[in-house]
């Protein structure tokens, strides 16, 4: 008795999801132009995580991917605050993270702007009152854009950015 041969190569069996949010897409575009104005080259943001639930670095990490791609809008994370325009801050100021911060802070060059992403990191969310947290980013660094959410998604967050770019832009 012979057995019956399987075909590996079928056709798929599902269509590539080709992304088309409109809104995102002119978001973007109006953001490279001000990224470009005011710049010259692009955005470099370096995220900095107080004490967060990881929801906040979960959708950070969403804007990197080939679905939302914002490198192309002129928005680069980097590894060094050395390297940074705008420090994006995740999560309440834990009391054993408010010296790092700090230290990343002073380590970012001048003009430097701080972002604080999410709820937590606003006025320290469902974590305040606690004893191990402090509060807001802005409890131990100067705050210049709130993005509330929890979490955000990409496209508050790229609303958020496009807004501090106008405040760049008036400065």
């Amino acid at each position: 008795m012979t057995k019956p041969i399987i075909n590996l190569f079928k056709p798929k069996a599902t269509e590539p999801i080709i992304f088309r949010d409109e809104e995102f897409e002119k978001l973007g575009i109006v953001l490279k132009q001000k990224v470009d104005s005011i710049f010259g080259r692009s955005l470099a943001l370096r995220e900095v995580d107080t004490g967060s639930d990881n929801s906040p670095e979960i959708e950070l990490v969403n804007l990197t991917t080939p679905y939302y791609d914002v490198e192309r809008f002129g928005i680069s994370f980097v590894a060094s605050p050395r390297h940074a325009d705008v420090l994006v801050v995740t999560g309440p100021v834990t009391v054993n993270m408010a010296t790092a911060l700090k230290k990343t802070y002073d380590a970012t060059p001048s003009p430097k702007w701080v972002v604080a992403l999410g709820d937590d990191a606003i006025d320290g969310g469902i974590f305040k009152g606690s004893y191990a947290v402090l509060g807001g980013v802005d409890t131990v660094v100067p705050v210049d854009l709130k993005i509330p959410g929890n979490p955000p998604t990409p496209k508050e967050i790229l609303k958020g950015l496009l807004g501090l770019m106008e405040k760049m832009k008036k400065q």
